[in-house]
């Protein structure tokens, strides 16, 4: 899978300010690649700091500390982000994953979908724009009658649709998709993954997949980071990383994975994780390559 890398994070660090004397370290001093036509996926507890990553490396946040690098450039700089607007934006999008404040409740479905073509120029008229928003909304499972409805007089689930079509519109080259399905019904689901799994394999789409559905991030990703407390305490190809969980933490958010079958359930052990007896939170970590690909918090 490792070919050329679409993405480098380098010691990337988002701090807020709660008040005088208190600090957030919602992203703590992490580093991944992401790589041509691979999906990465992001897991962990909710606060761990897995959405705060997407949204600083698409510049809704300006990183407290650390490096972005997108293909070779250094957008994490304000300057070469603003000379490289255009090539971003054109390339590298973000699905929300709360999709009502994500989408302009004055605007309809089908001009929402369009507005991304229209900014970028990619089609000469509208009848050809037109016709991609067709394309686009049959492509995430919505009906032509929903293009003049507006996001308000939608469902949860349509409008995640409508998040995810507006995303695929200018087809970008790697996507941040934060809980991209978590809205949808199970058959919706299905239909959106097996979408991602197909712009993969034949568009070479790259994307960084932020979850909390750990059996669907194992059907999907290549590789996945786990996430505690801004920091990433273990990163392995998928197969390897749930064959083989080695941080006590990871451990513990496996082991909380629904299984079919009562008599599964029952024999099912649920592990408990106190980060005080790990001292995680205490010592100075870094990620430590344990075997080939595999890398851990110690």
């Amino acid at each position: 899978m490792k070919t050329e890398k679409i993405l480098e994070v380098k010691n990337l660090k988002q701090y807020f300010k709660l008040d005088r004397n208190t600090v957030s370290k919602a992203v703590d001093d992490i580093s991944f690649d992401i790589y041509k036509g691979e999906i990465l996926g992001l897991v962990g507890e909710s606060g761990s700091g897995k959405s705060t990553t997407g949204r600083s490396i698409i510049n809704i946040y300006k990183p407290t500390g650390g490096e972005i690098y997108y293909g070779g450039k250094l957008i994490s700089d304000r300057k070469i982000y603003r000379a490289e607007k255009k090539f971003i934006n054109r390339n590298m999008q973000i699905i929300f994953q709360d999709s009502t404040s994500a989408l302009n409740s004055r605007m309809t479905i089908k001009e929402i979908i369009e507005e991304p073509l229209i900014i970028q120029k990619l089609y000469k008229n509208k009848e050809e724009r037109r016709e991609k928003v067709y394309k686009l909304m049959n492509l995430v499972g919505l009906d032509k009658i929903y293009q003049d409805y507006y996001p308000f007089e939608c469902s949860g689930g349509q409008r995640q649709r409508v998040g995810i079509a507006r995303a695929l519109s200018v087809d970008p080259e790697f996507i941040i998709a934060d809980e991209p399905i978590a809205s949808l019904d199970v058959s919706i689901q299905a239909q959106i993954i097996n979408l991602f799994k197909k712009l993969q394999r034949e568009n070479g789409l790259t994307c960084l997949f932020i979850s909390h559905d750990l059996a669907m991030v194992k059907y999907v990703c290549n590789r996945v980071g786990v996430m505690y407390h801004g920091k990433i305490v273990e990163l392995a190809e998928t197969k390897e990383l749930y064959r083989n969980p080695i941080h006590p933490y990871t451990k513990a958010l496996f082991s909380a994975i629904l299984v079919p079958g009562l008599e599964c359930a029952q024999k099912r052990t649920r592990i408990k994780y106190n980060p005080i007896n790990d001292d995680l939170l205490e010592k100075a970590s870094q990620l430590v390559e344990v075997s080939e690909g595999h890398f851990v918090l110690q």
